[in-house]
C-alpha cells in the first residue's frame, strides 16, 4: 500500500462516513477503494467492516453528547436485525450476489415513497407506536439484517427507511441506525475474521477516516436536521437502487 493509496482510503472512508451517518450507501465508495488498494473483492467486503465498525461507533457516541441518543429505542428491532446480519454472514458464499441485490433495489425505492409521504414527525425523546405490524416489522428487519451481515453496502439506507415508518424523525432514525448497525458489525466482523478475509493494513487505514467521518456526521445530522438529511437519503437511495438493479 502506497502513501496515496493509503491517503486515498483515508479520505474515502471520512466521506463514506458522513454519507453513512446521515443516509447509507458509502461503502459504494470505500470497497472499491479498497479494490484499488489491491485487496480482493471478498477480502474487501470484510475488510471494509473494520471501517463501519469504527464509524459507527464514533456516530453513536456523537448521537449521545449531542442529545439525540439512539440506544434505547434501538433495542426493540435489535433481535430480529442481529438475527438476520448473523445468517447473511455465515451464509454470503453459498447466495447468488446479483440475485440478492436485485431483490433489495427493488425493495428500496417503495420504501423510500413510503418514508416521504410520512406526516407525522415525533420529537426525538418521544417512543411512537410502530407503523409496522409485528408480523410484517420482524422479517421486514430481519431481512435488512441478513442484507447487511452479507454485503453491509446500503443496509443503513435499508434500515433507515423501515426506521421512517416507525413516527421517528429522520435524525432519531439515523441514530437509531447506527446503534443497529454497531451491533450488527460486532456479530458479522468476527466471521469475515475468522476466514481470513480482513486485510488489517489498509482495513486500519480506512477504518480512521471512517470513524472521523461517522462524528462529524452526526454532527451534521443533529445540526441540520430533517432539511439536510432527506436530499441525502433520496440521491443515495436513487444511486444504490440504481446500482443493484444493474442500470449503470
Amino acid at each position: 500500500m502506497t502513501f496515496w493509496e493509503a491517503a486515498l482510503l483515508a479520505v474515502g472512508g471520512l466521506v463514506a462516513g458522513v454519507i453513512n451517518t446521515n443516509a447509507g450507501g458509502g461503502s459504494l465508495i470505500t470497497v472499491p477503494l479498497l479494490n484499488l488498494a489491491g485487496v480482493p473483492g471478498t477480502v474487501a467486503n470484510g475488510s471494509n467492516r473494520v471501517g463501519v465498525l469504527t464509524q459507527n461507533l464514533g456516530a453513536t457516541v456523537q448521537f449521545r453528547r449531542l442529545g439525540a441518543s439512539g440506544i434505547r429505542a434501538a433495542l426493540p428491532v435489535m433481535i430480529p436485525t442481529l438475527a438476520g446480519a448473523l445468517v447473511g454472514a455465515m451464509v454470503i458464499s453459498q447466495v447468488a450476489d446479483d440475485t440478492f441485490e436485485r431483490a433489495f433495489g427493488l425493495l428500496m425505492v417503495p420504501l423510500l415513497l413510503l418514508s416521504l409521504r410520512q406526516a407525522t414527525r415525533t420529537r426525538p425523546q418521544d417512543v411512537p407506536h410502530s407503523l409496522w405490524p409485528w408480523w410484517l416489522g420482524a422479517p421486514l428487519f430481519f431481512a435488512v439484517g441478513l442484507y447487511g451481515g452479507a454485503f453491509q453496502a446500503g443496509v443503513g439506507l435499508l434500515l433507515l427507511l423501515a426506521l421512517a415508518r416507525t413516527g421517528y424523525d429522520l435524525v432519531m432514525a439515523n441514530s437509531i441506525k447506527a446503534v443497529v448497525i454497531l451491533a450488527q458489525t460486532l456479530i458479522a466482523l468476527p466471521v469475515f475474521i475468522v476466514r481470513d478475509q480482513v486485510d488489517w493494513g489498509p482495513a486500519l487505514v480506512l477504518a480512521a477516516g471512517f470513524g472521523i467521518g461517522g462524528a462529524l456526521g452526526a454532527r451534521v445530522a443533529v445540526r441540520g436536521g430533517e432539511r439536510v438529511i432527506r436530499p441525502i437519503m433520496v440521491v443515495a437511495v436513487l444511486v444504490l437502487s440504481g446500482k443493484m438493479l444493474g442500470l449503470y
